[in-house]
């Protein structure tokens, strides 16, 4: 019997703490609004005081139903409001409250091998969560003067990457490319074959066709029981879409806070770019490059500079970016590439000629490749990439029957080795190959 009390004590006491955590987050003074004006998808309403950010709650007695909404903006002392779900039953004069329970967040533990939205609600049938509750999901990024210098390599269990565009823990790389290319099987591949502890994967405007899809072809039961999925299909409300990058991202921070190695995938953040442009247009910000209005621009490095290496654990981030029609200059690509620590291009061309993973080596780039990679690895890779830039340069020569054998002696390697490093460049979606492994694989091909 005691040892039955001495097992059940501390989880006692964890629940009262997580009880006090909620209760002090409860207003006893409750503020009423009520809805003045529905312009489109924006919500005015006379009170109640409320920030920027509060989630709201309001009450319709046409169908006894709820809807919450957040606090985008403010225009002649009334409060703009964005909805989080559907605005049918929606009136003139409909009771908005201030709700600071809407406002907690699930993060910890018990949400490993989980799939909620992103609202934090299970989607997944498995029952209620058995998580920690934070009603903060805008959180600051770590002071630049207290984060760990990156230089420990991150294996992902990609040749491609492992070797050509090696990670460091803690590095946030962008992985740019055209829709059909292959972005999912890539991060499933990580998701299962990477040394991360746990996995941390954001799903953005994605459709609902491809998220079983996703989890059960993509990530399997291997990735799965080490991941937390955070997803928001693209027939989602613009705020539904934007909270679940940010909510994947303090689940992330609290697992790196408790010093573990965490990967963060998210895709995509077009599309978050794109929800947060939703709402700048409709509570009428002006719109800049391409229809992107300012705030899209200054949301982006508050987002992407949170992840990365921390105090004590470290996330390793990888942000897939949609580019429109394969450019890889529109405005979006452009800011990520700016703020990320390395980007890897994906070619439709090489996906077009079934080359899996679809990684245009030589346009991709690691800025931290000196500080994760031993002397004489950088000197393989360098030899591996001039090779493979001089057949490029000269592949139309060659396919012509222009080039003669002998003309040039580094040419000739060149074309002597292309096969052999294409195949190298390959990998099968269910292939793990251990970092090691892979540079062992390029020493002996170059020698």
């Amino acid at each position: 019997m005691s040892a039955q009390a001495d097992f059940a004590s501390p989880r006692l006491a964890e629940l009262g703490e997580r009880f006090l955590r909620r209760l002090k987050s409860v207003s006893l003074i409750e503020r009423i609004g009520r809805v003045a004006q529905v312009n489109g998808l924006v919500i005015e309403s006379d009170g109640p005081a409320a920030a920027l950010g509060d989630v709201c709650r309001i009450e319709s007695p046409r169908g006894g139903a709820e809807l919450y909404a957040e606090v985008v903006g403010f225009r002649d002392h009334r409060i703009l409001l964005m909805p989080l779900g559907d605005l049918r039953h929606l009136h003139a004069g409909a009771k908005v409250f201030v709700s600071a329970t809407a406002s907690a967040m699930p993060v910890g533990e018990g949400l490993i091998g989980r799939v909620i939205d992103g609202l934090g609600r299970p989607l997944d049938g498995h029952g209620p969560l058995d998580a920690e509750w934070t009603a903060h999901l805008d959180n600051s990024a770590p002071n630049p003067l207290r984060r760990q210098r990156i230089n420990q390599a991150f294996q992902t269990g990609i040749k491609a990457i492992d070797v050509f565009t090696p990670m460091g823990c803690g590095q946030r790389m962008g992985i740019f490319a055209g829709s059909g290319v292959g972005k999912s099987t890539l991060l499933g591949m990580m998701a299962r074959g990477a040394e991360s502890e746990v996995n941390v994967i954001a799903l953005v405007g994605e459709r609902g066709r491809e998220l079983r899809e996703f989890l059960e072809k993509d990530l399997g039961e291997e990735g799965m029981a080490r991941s937390v999925v955070v997803c928001s299909t693209s027939e989602a409300p613009a705020l539904v879409r934007l909270r679940a990058a940010l909510l994947a991202t303090t689940i992330a921070e609290h697992f790196r806070e408790q010093g573990r190695k965490v990967l963060f995938m998210m895709d995509s953040v077009t599309r978050f770019a794109m929800a947060q442009r939703e709402i700048g247009l409709a509570i009428g910000e002006p719109p800049s490059s391409r229809g992107y209005t300012p705030s899209v621009f200054a949301l982006l490095p508050r987002l992407l500079e949170r992840t990365g290496a921390g105090e004590t654990g470290s996330i390793t981030a990888f942000y897939t970016v949609l580019v429109e029609g394969d450019d890889m200059n529109e405005p979006i690509a452009d800011a990520v590439r700016g703020i990320l620590d390395g980007h890897i291009v994906l070619s439709r061309a090489l996906a077009t000629a079934n080359h899996f993973p679809a990684i245009d080596v030589l346009e991709s780039v690691s800025r931290l490749v000196r500080e994760v990679s031993a002397p004489g690895e950088v000197d393989r890779v360098s030899n591996a990439r001039d090779l493979l830039a001089l057949y490029r340069k000269n592949e139309d020569l060659v396919n012509i029957g222009a080039y003669t054998k002998g003309t040039n002696a580094r040419i000739d390697l060149a074309i002597e080795k292309h096969e052999a490093l294409n195949r190298f460049l390959r990998q099968k979606p269910e292939e793990k190959i251990a970092r090691a492994q892979s540079f062992a694989q390029i020493a002996a091909l170059l020698q």
